[in-house]
Parts: structure tokens; sequence; C-alpha cells
């Protein structure tokens, strides 16, 4: 996902107050903005390899916190929103206006909500990284650090029978060509005796997203549910419609449900998961995009839905999908959710979602389908990564972007 950061060894800025370290070439890094001491730091492995100073939003403009990728890289780049201000190097995070770029960088927060870098920081880095790339911003300063948990996911490759990817059973999205699953090509064997030779094509990092179930998720699947039972929604597509009204009002009528008042409700939910012969309905959804598309998303199993999860990110390192061994390196983020927002989810319980063994425990919690969880095992590759939230796709998730998770500090006592 990155280049190698060896160019970075030669660097000399007083920007950079991190002695450099060369990097091996398969390495995934991880760039960590901390608003509080306003600098970035460029991760190896849990190493770091280069620290430089940066001047984030001032106050009004405020930069977001939250886990990021890197959407379009531009050489030089005007401002669409402040007077067509210069901003060479940019690299944006947002369609809704935010970035790294080049920049004044003065001790002190100063920009209008861009992350600024000194210049020859600027192009460096500008020279390392490639779209796709992860990008995180935290409130406060923190540090990946290394987790092994049999929760996270561990590459595989497909059955010899050249089974197809595709087979597992899992809700689509619609899917660009160019993404089809990798298979194992097989050379035929010229003699009695020859070895096969294994030829695995690179494949495009995963992003994956788990997090609590929204209305949207619920709705598509209980228009699902209500078609297989004879209630006609038309194509499942999450939305309110009148078809769906009438399909929920007519299934409310069979079982005698009340028909006025709130359209989709627990005891709604209950009844037509019952009526289906699905067990309870689920509160967790896991999603799966790939170069800035969706793939696929499914429901998934969390277990104290009252307490929150907590929002934590993974990220895949040293990939040996032959061996079929990943290593994970996590960070757990401050993200205070709202006494609105808890009631509308649940949560009951936010306490212990930012402490060391945080994202160990929300992992514990998550249990993902057999299916769900091999059909990620076969995409698995170098750079994939994982996000846990409690609240749901955030409105910067859109067309043309990876997962965005936008945080919120919590407010002064």
């Amino acid at each position: 996902m990155i280049k190698s950061v060896v160019m970075l060894a030669g660097l000399v800025s007083a920007s950079v107050f991190a002695q450099p370290a060369s990097a091996e070439s398969g390495g995934s890094l991880q760039i960590i903005v901390s608003k509080d001491t306003q600098s970035l730091t460029i991760y190896d492995g849990g190493q770091v390899v280069a620290k430089s100073k940066v001047s984030t939003g001032k106050a009004g403009h405020t930069t977001p916190s939250g886990i990021f990728s890197i959407l379009e890289k531009k050489k030089y780049h005007e401002s669409n929103l402040y007077s067509n201000a210069p901003m060479p190097w940019m690299q944006r995070l947002t369609w809704s206006g935010i970035a790294l770029h080049e920049g004044k960088v003065p001790n002190y927060p100063a920009s209008h909500g861009c992350v600024r870098l000194p210049s020859e920081f600027a192009r460096t880095l500008f020279q390392m990284t490639e779209r796709g790339a992860h990008v995180i911003i935290s409130d406060r300063e923190i540090t990946p650090f290394s987790i092994n948990h049999a929760a996270l996911f561990k590459p595989e490759l497909p059955a010899e029978d050249g089974q197809l990817l595709s087979d597992a059973q899992l809700r689509p999205a619609t899917i660009d060509p160019a993404l089809a699953p990798t298979e194992v090509a097989l050379a035929t064997l010229p003699k009695a005796g020859a070895s096969a030779k294994v030829v695995l094509e690179d494949i495009p990092p995963l992003r994956i997203l788990i997090t609590r179930r929204g209305m949207r998720e619920t709705v598509l699947d209980a228009q699902a549910l209500l078609n297989d039972l004879g209630f006609d929604t038309g194509i499942p597509d999450g939305q309110i419609g009148k078809q769906t009204i009438s399909a929920i009002n007519g299934f409310k009528r069979w079982k005698g449900l009340e028909t006025k008042g709130e359209l989709v409700t627990a005891e709604f939910l209950e009844k037509l998961y019952a009526s289906a012969g699905k067990g309870e309905p689920p509160l967790g959804q896991i999603m799966v995009r790939q170069k800035f598309k969706p793939m696929f998303e499914a429901p998934v199993t969390i277990h104290d839905p009252d307490r929150a999860l907590g929002t934590h990110f993974f990220e895949a390192t040293k990939v040996n999908r032959f061996g079929g061994k990943a290593e994970w390196q996590a960070l757990t983020m401050e993200n205070h959710i709202s006494p609105t927002t808890m009631k509308m989810l649940g949560i009951t319980d936010q306490s212990g979602v930012d402490g060391p063994d945080a994202a160990a425990k929300a992992l514990d919690r998550i249990t993902i389908p057999d299916n769900i969880r091999r059909k990620i095992n076969l995409l698995i590759s170098e750079g994939a990564s994982i996000t846990i939230s409690d609240t749901g796709l955030g409105p910067e998730t859109g067309d043309g972007t990876d997962f965005i998770t936008v945080t919120r500090k919590a407010p002064r006592a």
C-alpha cells in the first residue's frame, strides 16, 4: 500500500525530528497525526520511521479526528473553499475538503481544517504513498501495537477444485469486474512426478467495517425475509417505500401486531425472524470494500450489545498467503458517544472502551459466520484493514471512499 521509505533515510529538515530508519520493502506503514502534539508519525510494524511537526485546524476550523484513507493525490491543487489557496503535494482524506498538503507550519494549530506539512516532508511523503493508504488523526498521541487474536483474519488459499470465491452466500454489492476474486492457477503437469506451480495474483487490500446495524441494514434484511414469506417488498434496497410499508403491515396483521405508530419495531423484527426460522435478529453488520467500492456485507453477532464496543483499527502486515499467516497492528481511539446516540443504539455502558486490552475485548464480543470468515480469509492481503465502531457508516463514507470513521472527543467535565 505504501512504498518503501528508505528514501527518508537521507531526508534532512528541521521539520523531521525523529531519526528516520530504513524500512523493509515488505512492511506496511501507518501514518498517524496527533493533534495534541501537532505531529505526524510514520510507523513500520510498530517502529517509528519518521516524524514531522504539522499544523492542524485552528479554533472554528477543527481538523476532524478519525480513520481516513488517501482518496486523491495532486502535486499541485488550489482550495475550492478558501480563495484558491495553494495546496502543493495535496493528499485528499475526505471529499468535503480535508487533506494533507504543504503549508506554513507554526508551533500551533493554524489551518482551516487540513493538516499542513513542511515543504520537504510534504513532497517526500507524497512520493511514498499511494491512493488508499490509511491516515489516522487522533486527538491525543497514540501508538500502534502488535495484537494476536483468534478473531483476526488469516489468509487461506482457494480449494484445489478451483472453487470460486463468489460461491459464499453473502449479500453482494455492485462489484467491479476488475475486482473479481483471484483463483490459484495450477500449471499443467508435463509428466508424472512433476510438481504443480502455484501462481497467486496480487489482491488489492480489503477495507472491513464491523459496526452496529443501522436502519438501512435492518430494513434490507427484513425486505428479503418478507419476500421469502410471500409479502412482496420488491427488490430489497434498504429503503422504506410504499411497497415495503404495505408488506410490513400485511405481516403485522397476519401476526396480530399493531399497525399504527412506529413501523419497524423490535417486536415486529422478533416475529419476522422467528417466522422465517432465523433466530434472533442480528445487531451487528460486517461490510467489505475494495478499491473504494463496496463488495459485500452480512450480519454478525455482537455479544453484550448494551456495552459499547469502542473504536479500534487493525491493519494486516507481513501477510504470507502460502503459509496462512498474517501479523496485525492495532490502535484504539477515543470516540465519545452522546447520550442520545447511546439510547438510539441501545447502549447503556461505554466504560472500558479505551484501555490497553480494549481492542482484544471488542474482538471477543464479535462472532462472524464461518462462510463470511472464509470469504474474507481468501482475500486477505498486505495492508488489509478492519475498523470496529459502534456508530455505523459515517456521513463521509460514500462513493469513491473507503470506510471513513470520524471520532469525537469527550466533552470536558
